[in-house]
């Protein structure tokens, strides 16, 4: 009953088979192998943006921190939500590879809103020279909180940004979980709702370690293999990388792999319902929730053999994230639900 994170699931036999494949014989390193010219192909597809520059890495930090670096100036804010995962969980790698300053921006549930994003953009970039300039926007589908934006709801913050002529970037960690939960296409969630570039995650979702960088602005490609290589992120044995996104992308896989990750979120927020004293604190857009319930129930979920993480809560309450995956169980679910009644 293990859910710590979806980073804790293993990969996919799918992709597993396809590094064993790749691992035959001999390939041109550094990105020119002969798969990463299907992947590139196949995400242009995925992404009906035929232009597109692709790339990938092996984090979703490398992945959201190159992104950031080839827009944002080090004079510059990103502005993002104050949860967010490049603001939270990523050792100032955003501000390390940019240069730039993060803008933290409000909102409910993880979420920022037209609102407290106009309210942060009138405020910064308005001391001139004293103070950072606007720089760009970081928008995170799922978000940490666990919420989803619609393809709407991104549009209306790019929409604020392109008014004040900011580039666009969306962190897509589990960018197919937010897919699947919307009905959404790639396009529809990037660059038709004003995105220019997107980290666009595997590793969460069933790869052993790879994500895909989507520029939708080909001019911007050089900068990004030159920040790409001088940071260490240039595998010279590229070819695993580009098996796994291969096989991750073959037959729709990543979509058949979130689908049943929401699916058994779903089924976390039904069983839930079940347990006295609970209570969710956003809602559970995708696979992550995030629920709150009696004290005691931590010490009887765990004697029991649940595995998740526990987040600080009021006077006699207790609290915790949950995330299910592509590997997660009806049997881990509906075990989980048990384990935390008396």
């Amino acid at each position: 009953m293990f859910f710590k994170s979806d980073n804790g699931s293993g990969a996919a036999p799918e992709v597993m088979a396809a590094i064993v494949r790749a691992n035959d014989g001999y390939a041109t390193s550094y990105g020119a192998d002969e798969i990463m010219d299907r992947v590139r192909t196949r995400i242009r597809d995925v992404f009906e943006a035929p232009e597109a520059a692709v790339y990938l890495v092996s984090t979703g930090t490398a992945a959201n921190a190159l992104s950031l670096a080839i827009y944002a100036q080090p004079w510059t804010a990103v502005f993002c939500h104050e949860d967010a995962h490049i603001a939270q969980d990523e050792c100032g790698a955003p501000e390390f590879y940019s240069g730039a300053k993060l803008a933290l921006v409000p909102g409910p549930h993880g979420k920022m809103t037209p609102e407290t994003l106009a309210a942060a953009l009138a405020r910064v970039g308005e001391s001139g020279v004293h103070g950072v300039q606007r720089g760009m926007l970081s928008v995170t589908n799922v978000t940490e909180a666990g919420t989803v934006y619609t393809p709407a709801e991104v549009a209306a913050l790019t929409a604020l940004a392109r008014a004040r002529g900011l580039p666009c970037h969306l962190d897509g960690a589990r960018f197919a979980n937010a897919l699947v939960a919307t009905g959404s296409t790639a396009a529809e969630m990037t660059w038709k709702a004003g995105i220019d570039v997107v980290s666009f995650g595997g590793t969460k979702n069933g790869c052993m370690g790879v994500e895909a960088v989507v520029i939708f602005d080909p001019a911007k490609a050089w900068e990004f293999e030159l920040r790409r290589k001088r940071g260490g992120h240039l595998f010279s044995k590229h070819r695993y990388l580009s098996a796994q996104m291969e096989a991750y992308l073959e037959d729709d896989l990543w979509l058949r792999l979130a689908t049943h990750a929401n699916r058994m979120g779903a089924r976390l927020v039904e069983g839930m319902k079940t347990v006295e004293g609970a209570h969710l604190r956003h809602p559970a857009g995708a696979n992550m929730l995030f629920p709150e319930w009696s004290a005691g129930t931590h010490a009887r979920a765990e004697a029991r053999g649940a595995k998740y993480y526990q987040f600080p809560a009021g006077e006699g309450r207790e609290a915790a994230r949950l995330v299910a995956s592509w590997s997660t169980t009806e049997a881990d679910v509906d075990g989980l639900i048990a384990a935390l009644k008396p």
